[in-house]
């Protein structure tokens, strides 16, 4: 089973698209019929390309507006589909997409469009073409694959069969239980797009919000489930039209696109209880570190800062300038090497997040998936004595460490000199919350997609945060437990926090580190008490919290003095935040507290955060 992909999800000419889905390892693509008209290379010029590229054109596609035309109009289509015919043999495809008609002047008789494809299927026998009949879902008459089905068994032809969509089909709510019903020798070709789950005008929908498999809300996988239990074995193909692709490198949504059919068949095998190519997700079952890269009186400032935050000195690297600082479970990494991986960084970004390790059960099994998944692995020259600590390339060219779970305590005892002095100061946070990133936009999806296609983490819904200089995208991902939670943010406005941070850090990265703590105003009195440098909050804000949750005046009056914001779910479940300040205005930490069962990340009062940071734009950075 191949991987293809149509042209019109890939931006530039048709000589470009061609040439990215060949590099991103596509095997075939659909020839899109306006990228064909808008090329000044003739057919057998693109055939020629093709071959030179080791690709085959699957698929032509659209046809439109054949079936159950009246009069004059019938005649006209079948003219069409001569002429297409014609061009289907310079280019060297055999299959040819004909969509649900849309015409008004369409007519709905079942007999006359069993009609029309029966004599359809009667000419492109002479040719050796397959026509395949899809339902679109905004059709005039035919909007149902069901119903495309039902027409294809009644033409009974050798030469005529269905093409199913995802889209199509799930945008309606179309159960996939109902591919069951289809042979699977039947089955044209398939078509794979994903789209978030939006309450719109379904033409809309699908002409400027499709994603790839991976990157919304629809059941791809159980999609391409059903259609792989017909025993069809043909390709799987991306239509995605997308306003961001539209502008995006076309390398990078070919890459992406690649991966994500290598996903979703994956995932659809393994319902089946079928074999892989790839080993299965390992779940993520924590966070162990963050890693700081900074140098020279960067490093000592830092220091000050993550020690009035509660942090202390806990061990020295045994042959490199690094430091570990530990609270309770929360271990953070400082290292001012002058060469290396994060010497590499610092150069690039500044002082700033440089890596991640990640806790899992079977690392080989994590690189292994990686590789598949055509994920970049890092490889650096290791030393005797050292231990093995695979990563792999991560959001702005950040890296994620892996580690065996039983690996954890060896790993610290045999790389750092323990300091075994008491703590400065109680210690409150008790583990990791969430990493929260800042990506370029046209990277949004892409990001998304890695951490769900490589680690098996689930999307909770989009939101979209008001920064006072513009809109600012959140999506959070997380592990099934919860163990561990990632937030991607992006903007398109130029002055948003979001861009600022990419502007000053060149590029991608992680911008704040959430800890988790059982005692938030435990834990915001030790930090003012250290001196901490805490995000201060506006009077407004809690008289609105008074006023929107009942609290008495004491208790809103102990939160104002501490910084503290307040957010709770539709069961009453609360979620408690405190905010530092940003260090050189590239990175800050959050503390928080949930109780019960609150899942979320504190959305109502994200933009009061971001007009309080905004507020501090243009002061000098915090020491």
């Amino acid at each position: 089973m191949s991987n293809a992909i149509a042209t019109v999800s890939l931006r530039g000419t048709l000589e470009e698209k061609l040439r990215a889905a060949a590099a991103a390892g596509f095997v075939g693509v659909e020839i899109f019929e306006n990228d064909l008209i808008g090329s000044e290379l003739a057919p057998r010029d693109v055939r020629r390309m093709l071959d030179d590229l080791g690709l085959a054109c699957m698929l032509y596609q659209p046809f439109r507006d054949f079936e159950g035309m009246p009069g004059a109009l019938r005649q006209r289509a079948f003219d069409r589909a001569e002429r297409k015919f014609d061009l289907m043999g310079e280019l060297g495809t055999d299959r040819i997409l004909v969509c649900s008609n849309c015409s008004p002047a369409s007519l709905g008789e079942r007999e006359r469009i069993v009609d029309d494809f029966r004599d359809l299927g009667e000419r492109a026998a002479k040719r050796g073409i397959l026509v395949g009949y899809e339902a679109l879902a905004w059709g005039r008459h035919v909007f149902d694959h069901r119903d495309v089905w039902s027409i294809v068994e009644q033409v009974d032809h050798p030469h005529i069969g269905i093409i199913l969509d995802s889209f199509h089909s799930l945008s309606r709510k179309i159960p996939s239980e109902s591919i069951r019903d289809i042979r699977g020798d039947k089955i044209v070709f398939v078509q794979l797009a994903d789209a978030p789950l939006l309450d719109m005008d379904l033409l809309y929908w699908s002409r400027h919000f499709r994603n790839l498999p991976g990157q919304g809300g629809l059941d791809v996988a159980g999609f391409v489930a059903e259609i792989l239990a017909t025993g069809y074995d043909g390709p799987l193909s991306l239509e995605i039209f997308n306003d961001r692709f539209r502008s995006n490198a076309a390398t990078l949504v070919a890459e992406d696109g690649h991966r994500s059919l290598d996903y979703v068949r994956d995932a659809a095998l393994r319902q089946l209880g079928r074999p892989s190519t790839m080993p299965a997700p390992e779940p993520v079952l924590g966070a162990e570190f963050v890693e700081f890269t900074t140098a020279g009186a960067d490093s000592a400032r830092l220091g000050r800062t993550l020690a009035t935050l509660g942090f202390s000195l806990a061990g020295e690297h045994r042959q490199k300038k690094v430091t570990r600082w530990r609270q309770g479970g929360v271990n953070l990494v400082v290292n001012a090497e002058p060469k290396g991986f994060a010497s590499a960084y610092r150069a690039a970004h500044g002082s700033s997040i440089c890596a991640i390790g990640v806790r899992v059960k079977d690392k080989a099994a994590v690189q292994a998936r990686a590789a598949a998944l055509g994920i970049k692995a890092y490889s650096a020259e290791g030393r005797p004595g050292r231990m093995a600590m695979p990563a792999l390339r991560g959001v702005g060219g950040s890296l994620v460490y892996l580690i065996d779970d039983n690996e954890v305590e060896g790993l610290w005892a045999r790389e750092f000199q323990a300091i075994e002095a008491e703590p400065d100061t109680p210690v409150h946070a008790h583990g990791f919350d969430h990493l929260a990133a800042v990506v370029h936009n046209d990277e949004f999806l892409s990001w998304q997609l890695y951490w769900r296609a490589l680690f098996g983490l689930e999307a909770k819904a989009a939101q979209d945060v008001i920064d006072p200089s513009g809109l600012v995208h959140s999506q959070a991902l997380q592990a099934p437990d919860g163990a561990f939670r990632v937030t991607l943010n992006a903007s398109d406005a130029r002055e948003t926090l979001s861009s600022r941070f990419l502007d000053q850090g060149i590029g991608g990265g992680y911008q704040h580190v959430a800890l988790a703590t059982d005692d938030i105003f435990a834990t915001a009195q030790t930090l003012r008490d250290e001196g901490a440098a805490v995000l201060t909050i506006p009077a407004n804000y809690y008289a609105d919290i008074a006023a929107r949750f009942g609290f008495d005046d004491a208790l809103v009056a102990r939160m104002q003095a501490l910084g503290i914001l307040y957010d709770e779910d539709a069961d009453g479940h609360g979620f408690w935040q405190l905010y530092s300040r940003a260090f050189d205005k590239l990175f800050f930490f959050e503390f928080v507290q949930r109780a019960g069962g609150y899942t979320g990340y504190g959305a109502p009062n994200a933009g009061v955060r971001l007009a309080a940071q905004n507020r501090f734009r243009d002061e000098n950075p915090v020491d």
